[in-house]
């Protein structure tokens, strides 16, 4: 794949509401999105948006649905990745990871998440167990999704300068608080990972952070310009969040943002974000 043939998404999600409950769509606020989003609902937006490829990413740590993403992978000419789940903290994971492989669509099984926001222990990337786990990942040749918020990023430090062989890729630029337009600690702390090589970073899922009623594109572009600044066009890649990006925005706008937020970039540069850093990345 080139990159200048068109946009890839890394980083959407799908789910069927009939097949599994997703139990953190609660509240008011994220009432929209419970409702089935499906592949079939995903590709005439994505198309439209002049997206070619995308990388589906779990939602549910549950290990059911890494072999279901990856058949909808094998069934269809646009989901090229998955970042699916397994529990990194079982001894036998490197198994896991290898039977995955072998399923239909294995091969497309590109990286491993886990809802590390939602642990407790502000160190949870850091147990024995855990780095165990996530040893096993860069054996196997798979990259490591982080989804943390951004109290957890010193964590998420230290876990990259203990595994210099493990790619990290970090969702949603660490989920900056830009609801409230602060910068610190967040920009410092993500500086610091971004000085470890191993490390990249999603351009995804600012626009939920920020107010979803009323936020502008000068709200985003303080994130983005650190973002930018602290990893480069060849560690960034762009993702829509698809579909909780549509609590502030549709497909196609949430593309334009992003176009617009690395506008001052070069042609090249830009065709990193919007593509190539995601192909280069997960193998794409």
């Amino acid at each position: 794949m080139t990159g200048r043939e068109g946009i890839v998404d890394a980083h959407h999600h799908v789910w069927d509401l009939s097949v599994r409950d997703q139990d953190w769509i609660t509240g008011d606020e994220l009432a929209p999105l419970r409702r089935n989003f499906t592949l079939a609902d995903l590709e005439p937006e994505a198309r439209a948006a002049g997206v070619r490829a995308t990388v589906l990413v779990q939602t549910v740590t549950v290990p059911e649905e890494t072999p279901e993403f990856l058949a909808l992978a094998h069934g269809s000419d646009l989901v090229a990745g998955v970042v699916g789940w397994c529990d990194l903290t079982t001894p036998d994971v490197a198994d896991t990871l290898a039977a995955l492989r072998e399923l239909p669509g294995g091969d497309r099984l590109v990286g491993i998440r886990h809802q590390v926001q939602g642990e407790p222990d502000p160190d949870w990337l850091l147990r024995p167990d855990v780095r165990r786990g996530l040893r096993a990942v860069a054996d196997a040749g798979l990259v490591y999704d982080l989804v943390v918020r951004a109290p957890q990023l010193p964590a998420t430090v230290r876990a990259a300068t203990l595994l210099p062989e493990l790619t990290f890729v970090l969702d949603h630029a660490g989920k900056p608080p830009v609801a409230t337009g602060a910068l610190r600690p967040w920009a410092d702390d993500l500086r610091a990972l971004a000085a470890r090589p191993n490390t990249v970073c999603k351009l995804s899922g600012l626009v939920t952070e920020a107010d979803v009623r009323s936020w502008t594109v000068s709200d985003l572009r303080p994130y983005t310009d650190t973002v930018l600044d602290a990893f480069g066009p060849d560690r960034l890649m762009f993702g829509s969040d698809w579909p909780v990006c549509r609590l502030a925005v549709t497909y196609q706008e949430v593309v334009d943002t992003a176009r617009t937020l690395i506008g001052d970039l070069g042609e090249d540069e830009r065709v990193r974000v919007l593509a190539t850093t995601a192909e280069r990345v997960y193998g794409l």
